[in-house]
């Protein structure tokens, strides 16, 4: 018997369907629109307070002394208004995480990419990244108490706030921003590059490093271009080991104070709102955006322009 062949649907079934589904592009088209709007109108609002409090700062203290000065003494008397002692303690401290971030996150990140079975990179990928989920207030007092005092036993004349422990811990809780980052660019670079290193006798050693690292190089610049911005922006952490002595110094021993601990000692209620010691709160606060963003402007440079794009 000849098989009986499936009703048409009606055209206007057909033309139903295609409303609700013209619906609910529209939907989402707005809802992205939306989104995408309030991501623009957020940031906006960041830089306008920030812009419209600083003001009161620079009416009363000059561009000149703001960044020509050596000394940040705003709470005490005499007071110096130099933003140089918080910038060389906040890219000190950021200094020693990205080294001790970059050569651990990457060799994580091979391991996984490279060397790792797919049951044990499905296990220790989630581990690595559960490091990211550990308050920050857990790692400052980590530095304090149990990496400093370690570190005192080989330095004993290393304070108990300073810049080295904040800055090694600092490292341990970026790393997962980098071995992630880093590991998606090299799973990205394609298998065939991997085969034909391998057809010409290279050990699994020499592809990594070699073949899959370089191609992969764009995306691994990004994850340590970000992996510092995230250090730089880091709070707690600094505030409860790095100290809170503004001093303009390379030495990782010595304590510092980085732009992030300043504005959480000010911040903490105890100075009256509209007073000059008030204002110095979003003056460095501009600063460290300022910082920021060139670090993300950077990052999406590197991308543009060494990214390869693989067909």
């Amino acid at each position: 018997m000849a098989q009986e062949l499936p009703a048409i649907q009606p055209l206007q079934f057909r033309q139903r369907r295609r409303q609700v589904r013209q619906a609910e592009e529209r939907t989402v088209h707005a809802l992205l629109f939306l989104c995408a709007v309030a991501s623009i109108g957020i940031t906006v609002g960041i830089v306008v307070t920030l812009l419209a409090q600083s003001v009161g700062f620079f009416r009363e203290v000059s561009l000149r002394e703001f960044l020509g000065s050596a000394r940040w003494t705003p709470l005490f008397e005499p007071q110096h208004f130099g933003v140089w002692p918080l910038v060389t303690g906040t890219v000190l401290v950021a200094a020693i995480a990205i080294a001790v971030a970059m050569p651990v996150g990457l060799v994580s990140a091979s391991f996984l990419s490279e060397y790792a079975p797919e049951r044990a990179r499905r296990l220790i990928k989630p581990l690595l990244e559960l490091l990211a989920g550990i308050p920050t207030v857990v790692y400052g007092y980590f530095a304090l108490t149990f990496v400093t005092p370690q570190l005192q036993k080989v330095m004993p004349d290393l304070l108990v706030f300073n810049a080295l422990s904040a800055g090694v811990v600092m490292g341990i809780m970026v790393v997962p921003t980098i071995a992630s980052l880093s590991e998606d660019a090299m799973v990205a670079v394609p298998r065939s590059l991997r085969e034909a290193a391998y057809a010409l006798g290279a050990t699994r050693f020499e592809v990594a490093t070699r073949v899959v690292i370089p191609a992969a190089l764009s995306g691994i610049v990004t994850s340590f271009i970000l992996g510092f911005s995230r250090a730089v922006g880091e709070t707690m952490l600094v505030a409860i080991a790095a100290g809170a002595t503004p001093r303009l110094t390379l030495d990782p021993t010595q304590s510092v104070q980085t732009m992030t601990a300043y504005i959480a000692q000010v911040s903490l209620g105890e100075t009256p709102q509209g007073t000059l010691e008030y204002y110095t709160i979003f003056a460095v606060g501009l600063i460290l955006f300022i910082l920021t963003l060139l670090m993300n402007i950077v990052a999406q440079w590197v991308v543009h322009r060494w990214a390869v794009r693989w067909r």
